[in-house]
């Protein structure tokens, strides 16, 4: 076993390095390390088939349960199926309503009900970045909202950097809110068996909290960056209308409807105890079917490479869960904090957001998901304390610099790819701090609401 133990961590490490080092695509490097650990870990070291399998996971698909939960506790481990799954569901939902130019139309709608205006137009675009990110995957977010701001600057005359920023940080504060508004949150939620409206009343109330002072902050650190045209100056009839940005009228209302259903069925899951794998994968055939000769276009949209990079990713956790890396891992931070748990917690937020500042968060909440339920001893407080840190921790910690979180990368390039470079100095100097209020917000607020309950 020491032997394996060895060979799963030396592999776990080499693909952190090759993540970081950005050199060979990301999802290349999972599943070589990937079928490295299915051969040397239980191949040859452990010669074990039956833990072999128990990581691939295949047969969790043929199981009721995987489908339609009944609410008792089953084994995980290995490849999560259901986030793919529901990853996947949702990747195709959402380049559905792209291709109808849903999002095009709403980005114009909201700035002409502000007139056009610049600090109203700042103010709606941080608002519509962290709903929009509750249910829409970040990056696709920053696309369409950095796309549109870009075009307003050109109009208005102001500065788009500022405003894009705000959307970046709204973006990844947004998608703390809900299960499905962030990978890490997905995880945690498939692994530990916890609903859409428990993420919304837990981590959904820290981040609307941290939501508030962060329109402040924002406002105070950027206003005067954002001075643009008088209004009056602006002609809004030459502004092209809205809807002129739809290119499907009758895609546009089947695919607003196929969201709200989403919605819907996401916030009853726990209720009709359908999974998240059964609604990605009915959201996704749905949309598929509406899009009619359009679907092949949609499919070809999905970001795949997310996907595999995923199930290389949950073999190679699997490898250290299997030989007891992970469960020595747990040890280590229980003999620190002993019983004191809001030290745990404290140790959970700063450290995940301090490294998912740096490396990608989707690996680093991946492997701390058995880290928690080792440390929690079996106390679904103290697990559910320990979850909503560490998705506070991945999901917020990832905005303090350009390469923290993808949906950074994407809003920075459209802002340079205009002529507007962001620079590391500019970029830490106003979302570094932003960082730290929302930690430690999260910080004060957990330890606060599960007071009574450690």
């Amino acid at each position: 076993m020491q032997a394996a133990q060895i060979v799963a961590i030396v592999i776990f490490v080499a693909m952190f390095v090759l993540i970081i080092m950005d050199k060979i695509e990301k999802h290349y490097v999972t599943l070589g390390c990937g079928a490295v650990t299915l051969v040397a870990v239980f191949g040859i070291c452990m010669h074990d088939m039956e833990k072999l399998w128990h990581v691939v996971n295949l047969r969790s698909l043929l199981t009721l349960e995987f489908w339609r939960t009944s609410g008792a506790e089953t084994e995980s481990g290995g490849i999560d199926w259901a986030t793919i799954l529901f990853l996947g569901g949702m990747m195709i939902m959402v380049e559905g309503m792209a291709r109808v130019g849903f999002f095009n139309w709403l980005c114009r709608r909201i700035a002409k009900l502000v007139h056009y205006r610049t600090i109203p137009i700042f103010f709606a675009f941080m608002a519509m970045s962290f709903v929009l990110a509750m249910f829409i995957d970040s990056i696709t977010v920053i696309l369409f909202l950095a796309s549109v701001t870009i075009e307003l600057s050109r109009l208005l005359e102001f500065d788009p950097v500022p405003m894009i920023m705000s959307e970046i940080f709204c973006a990844n504060l947004g998608g703390s809110a809900t299960m499905c508004g962030d990978p890490p949150n997905i995880i945690i939620g498939s692994n530990l068996h916890y609903s859409f409206m428990d993420f919304v009343t837990n981590t959904g109330v820290a981040a609307l909290i941290s939501f508030a002072f962060i329109l402040l902050y924002f406002y105070l650190v950027m206003r005067k960056n954002l001075a643009g045209k008088e209004s009056g100056k602006t002609d809004y009839s030459a502004m092209p209308s809205p809807e002129s940005f739809i290119t499907d009228k009758v895609g546009f209302v089947i695919s607003t409807i196929i969201f709200l259903c989403a919605v819907t069925l996401l916030i009853t899951h726990s209720t009709t105890r359908l999974t998240v794998a059964f609604i990605g994968v009915v959201i996704a055939v749905v949309t598929l079917i509406t899009s009619g000769k359009h679907a092949l276009k949609v499919l070809k949209g999905v970001d795949y490479k997310t996907l595999l990079f995923f199930t290389g990713l949950f073999i190679v956790v699997g490898g250290l869960e299997e030989t007891g890396v992970l469960e020595i891992i747990a040890n280590c931070i229980s003999k620190v904090c002993g019983t004191n748990y809001y030290l745990m917690v404290a140790i959970i937020i700063w450290v995940s957001g301090i490294a998912s500042a740096f490396i990608d968060n989707i690996p680093f909440a991946a492997t701390m998901v058995p880290i928690i339920k080792e440390l929690s001893g079996g106390n679904a407080s103290i697990l559910s304390m320990l979850a909503w840190s560490l998705a506070m921790g991945t999901d917020v910690g990832g905005s303090a610099t350009p390469i923290g979180a993808s949906a950074n990368v994407v809003g920075t390039s459209a802002a340079a790819k205009a002529g507007h470079p962001i620079g590391w100095g500019e970029y830490c100097k106003k979302m570094a701090p932003a960082t730290l209020i929302v930690l430690l917000i999260s910080t004060i607020y957990i330890c606060l609401r599960y007071a009574t309950q450690i």
